[in-house]
């Protein structure tokens, strides 16, 4: 009588799967596991209670030349409204110049924003206008201005010579090719009675809170 076939054996080792019970069991430890890690991580990358975001931090400034008792260099400079504007102009009254680094920079655009939106607290400081002073041509300021909805007076310094006059190009991120972020009040007499100098290295600041600008002023501010 013939002996029954029989099947062979696979070759190689023999492969187990797992029951799917047990995968589901594996697969729950491994994330009750890993579940802590996350909220540690995002437990340390929160803010400390002690040091709340978005703090103001004052803003250094160097003082540059003319400076404080000189006299303010004479200009004559094309506004973004129309028509040339000369700084004898101003004669008799105290004028705040703003040198700015203009396009692309928006912190430029916000800080006029503001300082327009606090003529009352300008007002109350002594300061009559304020000016501002950038490069580039007159229409591209001007489609700036229309753009932001600003109202201040906008003028362009396109090639540079009374930024350079005033030495506000030397406190930029863009070297000497474009404004920092200057102020400089020039009193009644033309004398320079106050200046500052913001954004230079290494920090570039191109915006500062209107509360640091009055008390800078108020502290360094001489008699012309």
């Amino acid at each position: 009588m013939a002996s029954p076939s029989t099947t062979p054996p696979p070759s190689g080792p023999m492969k187990r799967t797992a029951h799917p019970r047990l995968w589901r069991t594996l697969i729950v430890i491994g994330v009750l596991s890993v579940l802590p890690a996350i909220f540690f991580v995002t437990l340390t990358a929160q803010p400390s209670p002690s040091a709340p975001t978005g703090a103001a931090v004052a803003a250094s400034y160097a003082v540059g030349s003319p400076g404080p008792g000189e006299k303010a260099p004479p200009f004559s400079l094309p506004s973004t409204a129309g028509g040339i504007v000369n700084l004898n102009d101003y004669r008799g009254k105290s004028v705040l110049l703003f040198f700015h680094e203009g396009i692309g920079c928006q912190p430029c655009w916000d800080q006029i924003r503001d300082l327009t939106a606090a003529d009352a607290l300008l007002t109350s400081a002594g300061i009559d206008e304020l000016v501002t002073i950038t490069s580039g041509p007159v229409d591209l300021i001007a489609q700036k201005m229309s753009d932001d909805k600003l109202t201040a007076l906008a003028l362009a310094d396109t090639r540079l010579d009374v930024s350079i006059e005033y030495d506000a190009n030397k406190y930029g991120m863009m070297g000497d090719s474009r404004n920092g972020h200057s102020f400089v009040l020039v009193g009644p007499t033309g004398d320079i009675e106050w200046r500052a100098d913001y954004g230079g290295a290494p920090d570039y600041t191109m915006y500062v809170p209107l509360e640091q600008i009055l008390s800078d002023m108020q502290d360094g501010q001489v008699a012309s």
